[in-house]
């Protein structure tokens, strides 16, 4: 599966963005709500969704 969505952190905030783009399609408050939406952006584009900690730590994947 070559199409990655991450959830990464920005600052305070959490960034969804794809691994083919430099740029965030979206930035929220929360991780659970950043999470819900790469989610769907992943099932949408039958591509992976890897999620980071705070300190740049793995800690989710999943393939859909």
């Amino acid at each position: 599966m070559s199409k990655q969505i991450w959830v990464s952190p920005r600052g305070n905030k959490w960034a969804v963005h794809s691994s083919k783009s430099s740029c965030a399609s979206k930035i929220v408050s929360s991780k659970a709500e950043a999470i819900k939406i790469g989610r769907q952006q992943a099932i949408n584009s039958n591509a992976e969704l890897v999620s980071q900690k705070r300190n740049g730590q793995i800690n989710l994947k999943n393939s859909y």
